[in-house]
Parts: structure tokens; sequence; C-alpha cells
């Protein structure tokens, strides 16, 4: 596929190549791939200088199914190629699209290094709680207790949290939405895309042949609002069908609790700050959705620092001026003791 200049006035099916689009009928993975397509064309990111690199797995697809340049590498390795591509090429738009096996399993020491470097690139993380490709194995994200292929008895192994993972790496950016909301799920892709840094974005994504329902929680419509809190920056955390309930931190604590409105003052609720230089709020956010909480939908945390690649690149800028000039690579894999055979 020969990558060409984005039109001026972009639409999102110039994003899409001429690959037939081949998930299973009702995969989250559809929502995703419109929402991305939607917002690069609203960004107009140049599609020869945009570039996805996946791993192994449903989602890791995206390459081919994006007009870009992309790369389709091995399992849990995406973050290596990606981040060697972005030094190289400090000028493309990089994008990795894994899933959570791919991402937090054999990938999971790559995807911490990443987020610790803060390259500027984005990572999409479609977490539907299952091996999905290899026909349903319980992956890092599968709940304890629930029987797969590869867990008949049920799973021991506690679950991983994505975003919790992110912000214990120092992520500059990280938020959370889900599939079946593709508004919120378009705001917070695009929130990312502007990030200038790592921005981590983990997506609920329902597999309709090995887990269906998992996320019903937070998508049936009679029980949404109950069970989702959607984070706002600057303003109290409320949540509710009726927004009676909000979220503050025990008195003299700092556990979190579910209050009713009209038992107490509404200064006393929690108020995000997803700006705050110290991500304590935000891991503890990460660490909601045990039974009697609702699960936070929306940007944990968002902050400016520098990041891998400039600073790479600036101290290669300053070991070019202490030296004088460009070094000669060959003169240096020579060296000075080398001798030709002829």
């Amino acid at each position: 596929m020969e990558a060409v200049m984005t039109p001026t006035a972009a639409k999102p099916n110039d994003y899409a190549s001429d690959q037939e689009v081949r998930w299973c009928p009702g995969c989250g993975d559809y929502a995703a791939f419109a929402v991305v397509k939607k917002v690069l064309a609203k960004l107009n990111l140049d599609r020869s200088k945009t570039v996805f690199v996946s791993g192994i797995g449903c989602s890791s697809r995206f390459p081919y199914y994006m007009n870009t340049y992309g790369f389709h590498s091995i399992h849990g390795r995406a973050p290596t190629i990606a981040s060697g591509l972005k030094i190289a090429r400090p000028d493309l738009d990089v994008w990795v699209v894994t899933g959570d096996g791919d991402a937090l399993a054999i990938g999971g020491n790559h995807f911490i290094h990443l987020i610790r470097r803060n390259l500027n690139m984005k990572v999409l993380l479609l977490n539907n709680r299952i091996y999905g490709l290899t026909k349903g194995q319980y992956s890092p994200t599968s709940l304890q207790g629930m029987k797969t292929k590869s867990s008949p008895m049920g799973v021991l192994d506690r679950p991983m949290h994505p975003i919790s993972v992110a912000l214990g790496a120092e992520a500059t950016f990280a938020a959370r939405s889900i599939d079946g909301d593709v508004k919120h799920l378009e705001f917070v892709v695009e929130r990312a895309a502007r990030h200038k840094g790592t921005a981590f974005v983990e997506i609920y994504q329902n597999c309709v042949i090995f887990n269906e329902g998992a996320y019903q929680f937070a998508t049936d419509k009679l029980t949404k609002a109950e069970n989702v809190l959607q984070l706002e920056h600057g303003k109290p955390m409320i949540f509710g069908a009726n927004r009676d309930k909000g979220i503050r931190l025990r008195p003299g604590g700092l556990t979190p609790e579910v209050v009713n409105l009209k038992d107490v003052p509404a200064d006393s609720l929690l108020i995000h700050d997803e700006h705050a230089t110290d991500p304590t709020l935000a891991f503890m956010l990460s660490r909601l959705g045990q039974p009697g909480f609702p699960e936070p939908m929306g940007v944990f945390r968002d902050v400016e620092q520098p990041t891998y690649d400039d600073q790479v690149h600036e101290q290669v800028q300053q070991a070019i001026t202490q030296k004088g000039g460009r070094g000669d690579l060959q003169k240096l894999l020579t060296g000075t003791e080398s001798w030709r055979v002829s």
C-alpha cells in the first residue's frame, strides 16, 4: 500500500485501507477502529507520517486496516519497535495498538518501560479480559474464578489493572473508555492524540465469542449510571441514576467511600484533578470498581513532562557540539586495531 499525503479536509474513510476488515460480528474492535479513523480525520493527520504498530492478537490487525504505514510485529514487542521508530523518526505520529494479553503478559516488561520513558506516542489497549485470537484462554486481566479453556476450575490469579500498572510506571496520560460509548471513546482518544508524551488509553472491549457481557455493568442502560463514575476535571465525583451518590475519603483516612449526597456536605466530596503532579489520587481511582464502588471512566491523569525522544536528540546535539561535529561511524567500527585480509 502506498501512503500518500492526507487531503486538506480529511474524512474517516481516508484512513481505511482497501483490506477487508475481519473481526467477529459484534466485536468491540469495530467501534475502536471507527473512532480512531474519526479522530485522525478530525486532527487531519498526515497518513504518510502516521504509523500503527501492533503485536499479536485480534486488535493487532489494526495496521492492515489503516491506510497509513504500519508494523504487525511479534507478541508483546510492539513497544520496542515503536520506541525505536519514534527515536529514529521523531517527525512521525506513532500509535501502538495492543490487547490485555499482548501488553500485560509476554509484553509486560516492554509496556512498563515504554510508559516510564514517556516517548511521544499513543498506546491503545483493548481489554476484553480473555485471549480471543487463541480461542478463549484466561488473560492477565481475567477475573478470579472465571472459567475458561485454560482454567476449567476457575482462574486463581488476581487480575492486573492496566491503569494502575501505567500509573505505577508514572504515566503522564492515562485514561479509560468503553467500546459501547463511542462519543466518550472519541473524546478520550482525541485527548490522547493531543497529548505530548506516552498517552495510554485502556478500552473496555467486549468479546462476543469468549467473554460476552464482561462489561454489561457499564453498558446496560438500566444499571450504567449506578455502576460508572464519569471523571470530569475540577468537578466533584458524583454518580447514580439520580446523581445522588458521591465519593469521598473516610474522615481521618485515605480510604474512599460511597456516600449519599443527602447525608454529607457537598464540599466533602473528592474533586477530580487530572493535572495533579502527584499521581496518588489517580492511582486510588484506578483501584475502584470493586463491589460497592462505581467504575471510573475518563481521563485519570494528564500532565506534561519531558519526553524521552526529545531528550535523546538533545543529548545527541550536545555530543555533536562537544566533539566539534558529527562522528564517522565507519571509523568508529574500524577502530585503531583493525587489519585487512586480502
